[in-house]
């Protein structure tokens, strides 16, 4: 680790690059790092963030929220110092930034900002020529992150422009002469379409899951094909289970009983690393969506013999072996997760 710059009250950036000097694999703007780091005396625990610097800056930016239950977060902010090490994977997402000529629309809440401000400084690099729409959602002033950075990668571009909006009751807003774009309350239909975002734009959304299909539905009524609207999300995706009756969300958690507790679970690591949970494999499992529900972590099948793709889920790192083998094989760094079981440790986004 190189070094930390706090960037508000509850969110720090920390600068990484290689031990040994190394060339980094290069990212593309809007892709993450999942992290793994111990917290104390806890289990390895593993981590998704998007990085926030420019692509072929030499080293690597994540910029972390201290959440206030959250574990690894409070970790990262509290514990972690320069020259400490941390495991990380290569880049990885398809959330990117697409080549072309078309407008593009960034729209971000609060840390959402980090992959689209990726994607800024890589068009404010080459000063784009396309039409740039910067438009941000913060509680206020004091949780506006990287304020200064996007307003100078916003002067590079020939055709970029801002729209900030405060949403906290009564924040009180002085902004300075190139601020003008800075206004209260949240994003409505009507104010999104005063910015006059053209049809052929291709938007990219990050943020709570609420606020993304909002805006989605927003863009859209506006004349945004849906191929053209992108959006990144970290959290688990929702369940999508045939034939079972909606239940209220329960939080992931270590499967109970006696295949958690037993001498049976002393198998390779499993982490899903969307939903927080690393677990011990036993072979008495069937396959890794059985540990997954019995995890309680949202997951997303129908057939569960390997035919219809609806659980092909990411793989972080590791290996897995196919207790059956699916009709087809799924694109390489994916996996069905109803047929297979980890070869070794394993890190599943989910």
């Amino acid at each position: 680790m190189a070094h930390l710059v706090p960037e508000t009250p509850t969110v720090t950036s920390i600068h990484l690059d290689a031990t040994d000097g190394t060339p980094l694999p290069e990212a593309r703007p809007g892709q993450y790092l999942s992290l793994r780091v111990t917290p104390g005396e806890d289990a390895p625990a593993v981590r998704s963030y998007s990085l926030s610097s420019a692509p072929g800056a030499g080293t690597y930016r994540i910029s972390v929220k201290r959440e206030p239950h959250g574990r690894v977060s409070g970790y990262l902010h509290a514990c972690v110092r320069p020259g400490d090490l941390v495991d990380i994977a290569s880049p990885r997402g398809t959330f990117v930034l697409e080549e072309g000529t078309d407008p593009v629309v960034l729209v971000s809440a609060g840390i959402g900002a980090t992959p689209v401000l990726a994607m800024l400084h890589r068009l404010a690099a080459a000063r784009d020529p396309r039409p740039v729409w910067w438009i941000h959602t913060a509680r206020d002033h004091t949780q506006h992150v990287f304020a200064a950075e996007t307003r100078a990668l916003l002067a590079r571009l020939p055709h970029g422009r801002a729209y900030i909006s405060y949403t906290a009751p009564g924040d009180v807003i002085t902004p300075r002469d190139d601020e003008a774009h800075i206004r209260q309350g949240r994003l409505t239909a009507r104010s999104l379409a005063d910015m006059a975002i053209p049809a052929d734009a291709h938007a990219y959304l990050c943020g709570p899951p609420a606020f993304m299909d909002t805006l989605g539905g927003h863009l859209r009524a506006q004349g945004l094909k849906p191929e053209r609207i992108h959006t990144e999300v970290f959290s688990a995706l929702p369940a999508l289970n045939p034939g079972i009756t909606a239940t209220p969300a329960v939080r992931p958690h270590q499967p109970a009983g006696p295949v958690a507790t037993g001498p049976v679970a002393t198998g390779p690591l499993v982490t899903f690393a969307r939903s927080g949970i690393t677990t011990p494999w036993s072979p008495d499992r069937a396959s890794l969506l059985d540990l997954a529900e019995a995890c309680d972590v949202p997951t997303r099948w129908s057939c569960r013999t390997g035919v219809c793709h609806t659980c092909v889920t990411p793989v972080v790192s590791g290996d897995i072996a196919y207790t059956a083998q699916p009709l087809e094989p799924p694109e390489a760094g994916t996996v069905l997760i109803c047929c297979s079981r980890p070869a070794g440790e394993v890190v599943l986004d989910l």
